[in-house]
């Protein structure tokens, strides 16, 4: 028998990481996660994940720098960062977009921080 449990997050109560992420649903294979608000500053250190990360732009601008490329997410924009890709982010305009991860980025315990 397959797994029918449906799991509902309200985000106003949803964890916050080290970063100032907020987790929302996670399952077994996939998590997403949501950048609310993130101010244009100095660009994020540089980072590689053991996940896969698909995102989608909800208001502001902001660059992702990955693999010697450069792009400029806006509204509407999704993005894909490969599982253990080097990559940055510049905030350039108020930014906020959610995320999923998989395997699940995970609220406590997150290797690769």
């Amino acid at each position: 028998m397959s797994d029918t449990t449906i799991t509902k997050i309200d985000s106003r109560h949803s964890p916050k990481g080290p970063d100032g992420e907020k987790y929302l649903a996670s399952g077994t294979h996939i998590a997403m996660r949501m950048w609310e608000n993130e101010q244009p500053g100095a660009p994020k250190p540089s980072a590689s994940r053991p996940y896969e990360t698909v995102g989608y732009v909800l208001s502001g601008r902001a660059e992702l720098h990955l693999a010697g490329q450069m792009v400029i997410l806006e509204p509407g924009n999704s993005w894909v960062v490969p599982k253990d890709a080097e990559h940055t982010y510049k905030v350039l305009e108020s930014f906020s977009a959610v995320e999923a991860t998989s395997p699940p980025a995970q609220v406590h315990g997150r290797e690769g921080k």
